[in-house]
């Protein structure tokens, strides 16, 4: 029983960090891990909402004025 809940938890950790490396590829901003680094790294700093993080990441992906693949 040991080795399959280990097994389950594996499994887990392991698709969680597909589905993040696939959300970072395709540009999905990753809030949760935004607000548990502003936590763990700036304690004294709030997270920013959800909304003002998507327009953040999506100010700073296309707010440079030209496209990025020229």
């Amino acid at each position: 029983m040991w080795r399959s809940m280990r097994f389950a938890e594996q499994w887990r950790d392991a698709w969680r960090a597909a589905l993040q490396t696939a959300r970072l590829a395709i540009g999905v901003p990753d809030y949760d891990a935004y607000v548990a680094h502003v936590r763990a790294h700036h304690p004294g700093d709030v997270p920013m909402t959800r909304e003002a993080f998507c327009v953040e990441r999506m100010h700073a992906r296309y707010g440079r004025g030209r496209s990025r693949c020229c």
